[in-house]
């Protein structure tokens, strides 16, 4: 099980889901990887419903915000970084070529977060924790277990994120395509590589660990999602890439894990 305390700046600690559909997703979620939640509200009739596993924050889902949906933004798995500062951050990043979108700003007393967009066209966000520090839980069924980056340009993305982070990247051998896997502090971190299809966009995509895969992508189907690759077998472990019924990407992943 891995409980996490705190995150090494540059370490991924976070995900969360805008969606069209907030108690569908919930829904979804809750009977594919045994999510529990509570609601906590930010705003007039709205809420972030945080997912849980055996009672330790492994994610959330919120509503999507209206100029998303009117820009004709699908719902989207979102992929945060643990920051020292998130000013520091979104300041370098737009020195190196990336889009602030939404600059720092503070989530109460949880912590203060940026939006910003790679060179190469890829949302994500940094956090910079105060009282909330991420995913308490990860690499466990129902819990984050990998990042992957899209792009045409997977050079270019090392580059650039690990200027911004010191992130390390080494090629994986033996894989049919250009595949990087990214190293923080030393721990293995994600990876990057080409979109499996044109029409996929530059992006992060989130894994989660389940214990099964087979099952699990069975299960996909039968809550109204639909599979979208594998599973594959990888040695190591299996992984598939599926969608939710409001057509939010995310992968699932059976196999070897790190504490």
């Amino acid at each position: 099980m891995g409980e996490r305390t705190q995150y090494t700046p540059g370490t991924f600690n976070w995900v969360d889901l805008a969606t069209t559909d907030q108690e569908a997703a919930k829904a979804f979620y809750a009977d594919l990887l045994g999510w529990e939640y509570e609601d906590l509200p930010v705003g007039e009739d709205q809420f972030y419903s945080m997912a849980r596993v055996d009672g330790k924050d492994v994610a959330a889902i919120a509503n999507q915000p209206q100029p998303q949906r009117d820009a004709g933004v699908p719902p989207i798995w979102q992929s945060y970084v643990s920051v020292d500062s998130a000013d520091d951050a979104a300041e370098k990043a737009a020195e190196l070529g990336g889009q602030v979108h939404a600059g720092p700003f503070d989530v109460m007393e949880a912590g203060r977060m940026a939006v910003i967009q790679d060179p190469q066209g890829a949302f994500f966000m940094v956090w910079e924790p105060r009282d909330n520090i991420g995913a308490k839980l990860v690499n466990a069924h129902g819990a984050l277990s990998w990042n992957e980056h899209y792009s045409p340009d997977p050079d270019g993305a090392a580059e650039f994120y690990g200027d911004l982070f010191g992130w390390e990247t080494s090629a994986m051998d033996q894989m049919p395509m250009k595949y990087l896997v990214i190293s923080n502090d030393g721990k293995g971190n994600g990876g990057m590589t080409v979109p499996p299809a044109p029409e996929v966009p530059p992006s992060w995509l989130v894994y989660f660990a389940v214990d099964d895969i087979d099952d699990a992508m069975a299960k996909v189907q039968e809550l109204g999602g639909a599979t979208m690759m594998g599973p594959t077998d990888i040695g190591i472990a299996k992984i598939a890439v599926a969608s939710d019924p409001q057509g939010a990407a995310f992968a699932l992943y059976s196999g070897q894990l790190e504490p």
